[in-house]
């Protein structure tokens, strides 16, 4: 009897059935980076028993996920439980630590576990420092890219997602994981210029708002639907490098704030000169700079909260201040006290 359940065993441990990095993620936790381990098998989401799994485990989902290193392995009931719909689907994850996705580890199909067994896991957080726009959505064909269509990227190739349970709350997520600013507007239909050529790849997603990416949100079957282009998605966002001047007693007068990750934020005077006015003042629509000649900066007052941008450089050739050379966003070594403060003719 032993030797037959051996046998039973042996044949329930595969090579893996994980098809891609899309295939595995964490829920429930603060961000992308951490919850409980869910995996997909035969188009059916489903958990992990925690069944043996340690930092050697936690270490390859990591890095398949590009959440850096591992942080721990902390215990399911940290998150919110799973669905009622869903089964655990491995019995045990066995790794050597150095694979690069759970696919290449041994895996048992689960026969004994239930969902207070659920495996979790912790890895760092690459979105809590700035990054560059990802690499995986993008709004195409609209005015820069914080407005246009909902397009993700699936190996190397782009497509298109369909209106089919689309929301506000996931226009959120897309314009969070853009680094634009918050959604102001989404349509379930396209106008015919703006419609779509490339395959439709996602439909009927379905997320909370709070997710750190489109790919943490869930969604029907990757590749599968009925959907046409006449149902593509456009999201608006608010523009990620949107300007403001503050305080004044006019439009085009005040402190200078910028717009970065949804939040308001001011620009250090560091290097700040006559060049650098004028391409505000021209952003905004607000004709000349008369700044050389505003003796006092400060009279609006200093800023609160974020000090987004240090050491700008422009050649004074710019059609936006995002075209200039500065530090990356947060880093400075100032106080609210050398806020840059812009005067413009109209």
């Amino acid at each position: 009897m032993a030797l037959l359940f051996s046998l039973i065993l042996t044949i329930c441990i595969r090579p893996g059935f994980l098809e891609s990095p899309s295939r595995v993620w964490l829920v429930g936790g603060p961000h992308r980076c951490e919850g409980r381990v869910e995996v997909e098998q035969k188009g059916q989401w489903g958990t992990v028993c925690d069944n043996g799994w340690d930092k050697n485990e936690v270490a390859v989902l990591c890095r398949q996920l590009g959440c850096g290193d591992a942080n721990g392995t902390p215990s399911s009931y940290l998150y919110e439980p799973p669905a009622d719909k869903k089964e655990v689907l491995i019995q045990e994850i066995r790794c050597t630590g150095t694979e690069d996705t759970l696919a290449q580890c041994e895996q048992e199909a689960a026969y004994d576990c239930s969902h207070d067994e659920d495996a979790g896991a912790s890895c760092e957080n690459p979105e809590s420092s700035f990054s560059p726009v990802p690499e995986n959505v993008r709004l195409a064909d609209g005015p820069g890219h914080c407005k246009g269509r909902v397009e993700v990227k699936h190996q190397d190739q782009w497509y298109s997602v369909c209106q089919a349970g689309w929301s506000l709350r996931a226009a959120k997520v897309v314009c969070r994981q853009l680094g634009c600013g918050r959604a102001v507007r989404t349509q379930k239909r396209c106008h015919k210029p703006a419609q779509g050529q490339r395959p439709i790849w996602l439909s009927h997603m379905s997320c909370s708002g709070r997710e750190a990416t489109l790919q943490d949100c869930l969604s029907g079957p990757w590749g599968s639907n009925s959907c046409n282009h006449d149902e593509d998605t456009w999201v608006e966002c608010e523009d990620a490098f949107a300007l403001r001047l503050v305080g004044g007693d006019k439009l085009c007068s005040g402190r200078l704030e910028v717009l970065h990750k949804g939040v308001w934020g001011s620009i250090c005077d560091d290097g700040w000169g006559a060049k650098e006015d004028q391409v505000v003042c021209q952003q905004l629509g607000c004709g000349q700079s008369l700044s050389p000649s505003f003796k006092d900066r400060k009279t609006h007052g200093p800023g609160v909260g974020r000090i987004w941008l240090d050491d700008v450089r422009c050649s004074g050739e710019e059609q936006s201040l995002e075209q200039c050379q500065h530090r990356f966003w947060g880093y400075h070594d100032c106080t609210h006290q050398e806020d840059v403060a812009v005067l413009c003719s109209e």
